[in-house]
């Protein structure tokens, strides 16, 4: 790999790493200082590299160049020193001799224990994302936007109110007890969930940046199963529903990077490794007493990777909305589950309950309701397609709904 592709590579993995241990060491009301010095190590990597040549051990190379900044940093500036270094659990002294531990296994758990600061409750849900993204998982603000869908300015704030409330709430990087778990995995299983959704279903991105959000979200729960504290039935329902989604990418974007229904998805492209790893997590969160909306949704999502249409899978899926919305009401899980209705039961009864919902100003439930009744009233069907042709926001969307009027002959 040559030195245009290996820097950024590496500061996508290599990053995260830097800032999570140097976060540790310093505290997080310092995670400016942590940033700065892993992004100095990265500008020193690419002015020295292009000139002498990429070393023979990068990581090891970029490891040492943080450790060398990190002890400059605290000798020059004296209110660092002051302030810090009586704060740290080694003395300036050992700081000198020992290297900053970025071995695999305090990497682990610093990145664990980061999840958990970040998912404080008095931080916003969309600055916890931007903050997983940038922290945790290495991406540039450029990419932040872009997953957003806004500008560098917007994430900039964003990521400043975030920062500026961990330090007034002086949160530190700490695994919490186990006591404390119970209360707090919701919020960092509430996070992974939307970090994975912004990938999984916002089609206007990057293909590229939509899977990679989706991988870093699971990625992240993994570190949670990894861990026996955290290695709850909850998280394994969740991974396990990440697993059973991920195992559709490559059957749900065509060679020109349109979206591919699921009834349109070649079934030959399905990830069979991830659809059995799905399978495994969702057995694994069956033993114990946490019950969740994540089991009931990679039950759906669990079915879904059966493409046969079956009555047996359109039962159950339809049984598993019904808990879902007993556990947890949203309308748009109702309307999911109407389309389930007419498949397990019959499309007037699908139509009635669908009716009732009444979520005008939503472009899919005009969609729901144009493919509901296609089978009776063509001329419905298309007034609801075209209502939700009006609707729709993105070039994707209006692509997808104008496809649906075109084959029922309506121009």
């Amino acid at each position: 790999m040559n030195e245009e592709k290996l820097i950024p590579h590496l500061f996508r993995t290599e990053y995260r790493k830097i800032v999570a241990v140097l976060c540790k060491t310093f505290g997080m009301q310092h995670i400016e200082l942590a940033e700065d010095i892993a992004s100095d190590t990265f500008l020193r990597a690419t002015e020295l590299w292009s000139i002498k040549g990429i070393p023979d051990n990068p990581n090891a190379w970029l490891y040492t160049v943080a450790k060398n900044k990190a002890r400059n940093y605290l000798k020059r500036d004296k209110i660092l020193s002051e302030k810090i270094i009586p704060q740290l659990k080694f003395s300036h002294a050992i700081l000198e001799e020992t290297e900053i531990d970025l071995s695999e296994q305090n990497i682990k758990d610093s990145q664990l224990q980061m999840i958990f600061a970040i998912c404080h409750p008095s931080i916003t849900a969309e600055a916890q994302i931007a903050l997983a993204l940038r922290i945790l998982c290495g991406f540039s603000i450029e990419e932040i936007a872009s997953a957003f869908l806004t500008n560098k300015e917007t994430i900039n704030k964003r990521l400043f109110r975030a920062k500026e409330k961990l330090r007034l709430k002086k949160i530190e990087i700490t695994l919490p007890s186990p006591i404390e778990i119970d209360a707090r995995l919701d919020m960092v299983l509430r996070t992974l969930y939307l970090l994975y959704n912004e990938g999984y279903y916002t089609s206007q991105r990057k293909n590229i940046l939509a899977k990679e959000l989706c991988h870093e979200a699971m990625r992240l729960t993994y570190l949670l199963i990894e861990n026996e504290p955290t290695n709850l039935p909850n998280v394994s329902a969740l991974l396990a529903l990440m697993s059973f989604h991920a195992s559709r990418f490559e059957a749900r974007i065509n060679e020109k990077g349109e979206f591919i229904l699921y009834d349109d998805q070649d079934e030959t492209l399905w990830d069979k490794d991830l659809i059995r790893q799905g399978e495994y997590f969702l057995q694994q969160s069956s033993e114990g007493n946490q019950f969740s909306k994540y089991h009931l949704e990679a039950g759906i999502a669990y079915w879904h990777t059966h493409k046969e249409d079956t009555k047996e899978k359109w039962e159950n899926i339809l049984r598993l909305y019904n808990e879902l919305l007993i556990l947890e009401y949203s309308p748009v899980v109702a309307m999911n589950r109407t389309f389930a209705l007419s498949k397990a039961n019959n499309v007037e009864e699908a139509i009635d309950q669908a009716e009732k919902l009444k979520l005008t100003q939503n472009h899919l439930y005009y969609t729901l309701l144009g493919q509901l009744y296609k089978e009776k009233d063509v001329h419905k069907a298309a007034a609801c397609f075209i209502e939700a042709l009006r609707l729709a926001k993105t070039p994707e969307d209006k692509r997808l709904i104008q496809g649906k009027i075109d084959k029922l002959g309506f121009h």
